[in-house]
């Protein structure tokens, strides 16, 4: 049976976690004597791994010792403090919950392993989440595909891996569905370009849709054929969103381009 499979970022999607990563890179940074940066330039920042975070964070030419000393600080605060200003956007939790009965869901984060999961079961708890991914060991980060083929090797258990019919239907004019009826929602400048992964199997499987706010969500879907939903809540511009197949304003609306792209009432 073909299965209809939701994948959603993590911070800047489903939840706002920028108030406690600020805080403990702030914290670590201050704990070497390093000068502290804006939340609005954490922002920018963030969604590429914590090392990439503290990294950026740091001056420029900092040595790989300071780097791994600095990382280190900040993952001890954050584990400790990672839910005291995060909560879920508006929503969102009532989103999971319309969708879980008939969608298979799954989260895939560039945050490491540990901090993903205890976010997911602090906040969504009761959402039954087919697979929870963040980074580890051996793991690529966003916007390598790889993430996609684990979630449907989750949801498949085994069966022959395929992507393909995610592409979204088009119209005579060349744009995709789901961009079509979406424009009302969130006129883009460019038409909907998801392709068919190559990824091996026959006839595909499960019909994949990507959320999240930022190019490297957008990527990740175009790396994995898959279409790409943005969402214009989160850290990120909506400038760096247009090359989304669909932009959603409120989970309102993303529930309705979810429900266009998977055919899924």
């Amino acid at each position: 049976m073909e299965e209809v499979v939701v994948i959603f970022d993590l911070d800047g999607t489903l939840i706002d976690t920028i108030g406690d990563l600020s805080a403990a890179v702030e914290h670590a940074l201050s704990q070497g004597g390093f000068p502290g940066h804006t939340v609005e330039e954490y922002r920018r920042m963030v969604g590429h791994g914590i090392r990439n975070l503290v990294t950026s964070a740091l001056p420029e030419g900092t040595s790989e010792g300071t780097i791994d000393l600095t990382l280190g600080r900040f993952v001890k605060y954050y584990t400790s403090h990672i839910d005291v200003l995060s909560r879920p956007y508006p929503g969102i939790h009532e989103l999971l919950l319309e969708l879980s009965p008939g969608v298979k869901l799954a989260v895939a984060s560039n945050k490491f392993q540990e901090g993903t999961e205890a976010l997911i079961h602090r906040f969504f708890d009761d959402i039954p989440f087919v697979k929870i991914l963040g980074n580890a060991p051996g793991l690529p980060l966003k916007p390598d595909p790889e993430v996609i083929r684990l979630v449907l090797e989750a949801v498949s258990s085994g069966t022959p891996l395929a992507i393909g019919r995610t592409q979204p239907q088009r119209s005579e004019n060349g744009r995709g569905r789901g961009q079509v009826a979406c424009q009302e929602i969130a006129p883009l400048a460019h038409p909907a370009v998801a392709q068919n992964g190559d990824v091996p199997g026959g006839e595909p499987e499960h019909v994949v849709v990507m959320v999240g706010d930022s190019a490297t969500d957008i990527k990740t879907a175009r790396n994995a054929g898959i279409p790409a939903v943005a969402v214009s809540w989160g850290f990120r511009p909506r400038t760096d969103l247009e090359t989304a197949d669909a932009i959603a304003d409120t989970p309102e609306q993303l529930l309705e381009i979810i429900r266009i792209f998977t055919g899924k009432n």
